[in-house]
């Protein structure tokens, strides 16, 4: 099976074949996990870097009061938490979603990788970016969208990423979140989630089912959220360009 991280970096920055093999090589076999399963926990010393190469994963925090808070959505292909060495502790928890294949790159192996290979360097600041632009639009939604803007939003989101992943058939793409969870990354109850999701399903846009996000109409969705996929879809430059080395 291919390796969903490499065919991702691939499809933003031109990798050499030895770079390609050096990375297939640090990610190894990687580690089969259940749902619903933290891999790092909030106050944890600082772990390797997780590379998701099957399923589906969050970030999150627990509030004082209890409640979650969705920081991010992680998809097969995606990696997080390059910096994070430098806390002194975890200030999120990392979790899988659904059954999912982790490989764990340790922090030795990683900054090895950016001081030794320039193409890998670039490939993971670019990735970095658009993580970074991914948190800015949910920043952006919670806090100036309105409730249907919002859930219009985060659906065109996954929708896209979900399409660079694999294609999409008749603009139906997985989608194995539950509402709770989505309530939970829109800063809203899965009560208001679901009178939305039934306003959309009812107008004909779209619906979920199954564990499958469908879009009748993506233009319209995207007109309700408003919607620019520029941060999706950053690309270097040049590849001539020279990007500093961060600190792990």
């Amino acid at each position: 099976m291919p390796n969903a991280f490499i065919s991702k970096i691939s499809h933003r920055v031109a990798l050499s074949p030895e770079d390609i093999a050096i990375l297939k090589a640090a990610c190894g076999p990687g580690r089969r996990y259940p749902a619903k399963h933290d891999l790092i926990r909030e106050g944890d010393d600082p772990g390797p870097v997780f590379v998701f190469l099957e399923g589906w994963g969050c970030r999150y925090k627990i509030m004082p009061e209890g409640g979650r808070q969705v920081l991010a959505i992680m998809m097969p292909g995606d990696f997080c938490d390059m910096h994070t060495s430098v806390l002194n502790e975890m200030d999120h928890t990392i979790a899988t979603v659904t059954p999912a294949l982790v490989a764990t790159i340790p922090r030795p192996r990683m900054q090895e990788l950016l001081d030794l290979r320039p193409g890998i360097t670039r490939a993971f600041w670019l990735m970095q970016l658009v993580d970074l632009g991914v948190a800015r639009s949910w920043i952006a939604s919670i806090g100036r969208r309105g409730s249907t803007e919002r859930v219009a939003h985060l659906m065109c989101e996954l929708y896209l990423r979900a399409r660079a992943l694999r294609p999409v058939e008749d603009g139906q793409c997985a989608l194995p979140l539950s509402q709770i969870l989505l309530a939970d990354a829109l800063g809203l109850t899965p009560v208001h989630v679901n009178r939305v999701l039934r306003r959309f399903k009812a107008a004909g846009i779209m619906a979920l089912r199954q564990g499958d996000l469908v879009i009748s109409d993506i233009a319209q969705l995207m007109r309700i959220a408003g919607f620019d996929d520029a941060y999706l879809q950053r690309r270097l430059a040049s590849e001539e360009s020279q990007m500093p080395t961060p600190a792990l």
